[in-house]
């Protein structure tokens, strides 16, 4: 890798309950095409030799041991729902690896809710075992400097909640959303890559349409999209042939380098 670009790792491209679903007998739960097995959605970021992963999800620890993650700096999180943050407690390996605490960001509803759901992690009482060391900070719409590299906060809409998608150098990563403000939209003009949302075809009162996120990519004009947050509906193969060639759904497993400021 390039000092001065950043390598995008998908953990996961799956949607809340991963795919295959349990006790589905579609054909995609049952496909052998391994890109079809999407785990909760989830991407780590590094460049130089510092790693910044977005949301923990359930699978994190088979995700970060699949995808040999050797470093977590930061983390970033996109909202509190259980599907990107629950894997929290297995970040506490770098903990014991790297020394030191993880900084946490996310917004103020985000942060509270972590304080609230893994207490044990942020309390001051002494404990017998161990937990990850994390101190949390709360964002708000100004770029975050992390080692260098700005992560500017996208604000999206998830339904009538609120959820954010992060640019970071040519790359933006917008999942769970089933709108884009256009005042978000003023920020995502000029991307190498941009990861979107598209869930499945038919509408949803959070997520967004492959049809949907079509659009915001002829709107926003990225080099390359990747499609994530996909459920069982999408089969890779047969989506793929019906999509432009610059846009593609996303695979776990999948890296894609970007440059380290905008094209």
């Amino acid at each position: 890798m390039a000092s001065e670009s950043i390598r995008i790792t998908v953990l996961g491209s799956g949607t809340s309950v991963g795919v295959p679903m349990i006790g589905c007998r579609c054909a995609v739960c049952h496909s052998e095409d391994p890109r079809d097995h999407r785990l909760r959605p989830s991407v780590h970021v590094q460049y130089g030799d510092r790693g910044v992963l977005i949301d923990t999800t359930p699978d994190f620890r088979y995700q970060a041991l699949r995808a040999r993650i050797e470093r977590v700096d930061a983390i970033l999180f996109t909202h509190s729902h259980a599907d990107h943050v629950m894997g929290l407690d297995d970040v506490r390996p770098f903990n014991y690896r790297q020394g030191g605490v993880i900084p946490v960001y996310g917004s103020r509803e985000t942060i509270g809710s972590l304080r609230l759901t893994f207490r044990y992690i942020f309390d001051d009482r002494d404990t017998e075992s161990s937990r990850p060391r994390l101190v949390t900070h709360v964002f708000d719409g100004a770029p975050i400097d992390l080692f260098g590299l700005p992560f500017i906060p996208i604000r999206l809409n998830h339904g009538r909640g609120t959820v954010y998608g992060f640019r970071f150098g040519g790359a933006a990563y917008l999942t769970d959303h089933s709108d884009i403000p256009e005042e978000s939209m003023e920020l995502l003009g000029g991307l190498e890559v941009l990861f979107l949302d598209a869930l499945r075809h038919k509408p949803h009162p959070t997520h967004s349409t492959v049809q949907r996120s079509l659009e915001s990519v002829e709107k926003l004009a990225p080099r390359r999209a990747f499609f994530t947050h996909i459920c069982h509906d999408l089969g890779h193969a047969c989506t793929e042939e019906r999509l432009p060639p610059h846009v593609r759904l996303a695979y776990d497993g999948l890296q894609l380098e970007v440059g380290k400021t905008a094209p």
